[in-house]
């Protein structure tokens, strides 16, 4: 690979590791990179699912004020997200994609409009989903939906962290950094479980996914300090108006 594509890569990565940790939106920037350096859609994808696992390690120790007293929750979570990445990874390496790829911008726009109503819907979930029964109600869907996020995440990826954003914040009433922390690790587990499948049975470009994921260590482990530090409200509708944009040029592109 040549230099040029090394540190474009590199950059790529470090934007990347960013715009994950505190946006879900880690594809934003490595996807493209990977197809202007050269790869084939299919290899970007699945090189990009590797790569992006130093993002899981970069917001995990950026975010370990957020994540404290979380570990119950966190395997919860990571299980179900692990489960649904395999069922994703299984698709993605048998099945066309061409069709899925129709519906990935509707469910990042969805995703993103959650995240936009958040507090409603959460008044509305907590009137309907209250029972007498410990909740049972309210953890089954959060349960399916975490299983179909994950799934996406492993099949493509694009903007897994936006949806998983928004069902967890319906979840849960905390604070958007104590969320999006939490999110990172789920969305994590899922692409783990795709990336060691994608390790042994996918075209990884292991240059490719080394420039990349180095710079995405880089920004990954500042993602969590600029969370700390921005008003919620507005990082909310900005990590929402992203996703909408993003969902608008896949639909162009899949159009």
């Amino acid at each position: 690979m040549a230099a040029d594509s090394v540190l474009l890569l590199a950059a790529a990565g470090v934007a990347s590791g960013l715009a994950g940790s505190i946006a879900g939106l880690a594809s934003l920037f490595s996807y493209p990179a990977l197809l202007a350096a050269g790869l084939p859609p299919v290899a970007a994808n699945v090189t990009n699912t590797v790569a992006l696992f130093s993002n899981t390690v970069g917001t995990a120790a950026g975010s370990r004020e957020e994540l404290r007293g979380q570990r119950r929750r966190l395997v919860r979570l990571a299980l179900l997200a692990a489960a649904g990445g395999s069922v994703g990874a299984a698709l993605l390496l048998g099945t066309p994609s061409s069709a899925f790829e129709r519906v990935v911008p509707w469910l990042i726009a969805l995703g993103s409009v959650l995240i936009l109503v958040r507090e409603p819907l959460r008044r509305f979930a907590a009137s309907r989903l209250q029972t007498s029964d410990g909740g049972l109600r309210a953890k089954l869907p959060l349960t399916c939906a975490v299983l179909l996020v994950g799934l996406y995440g492993g099949y493509f990826g694009a903007a897994a962290g936006v949806l998983m954003l928004a069902v967890l914040s319906l979840s849960a009433n905390e604070p958007l950094r104590v969320t999006n922390a939490v999110k990172n690790i789920a969305t994590g587990a899922a692409n783990i479980t795709a990336a060691i499948a994608y390790a042994f049975l996918a075209p990884v470009h292991w240059g490719a996914a080394a420039a990349l994921s180095l710079g995405c260590l880089v920004g990954s482990r500042v993602g969590p300090v600029v969370v700390r530090r921005l008003p919620e409200r507005p990082l909310r509708i900005a990590i929402a108006l992203a996703g909408l944009g993003l969902a608008v040029s896949l639909w162009h592109e899949a159009g």
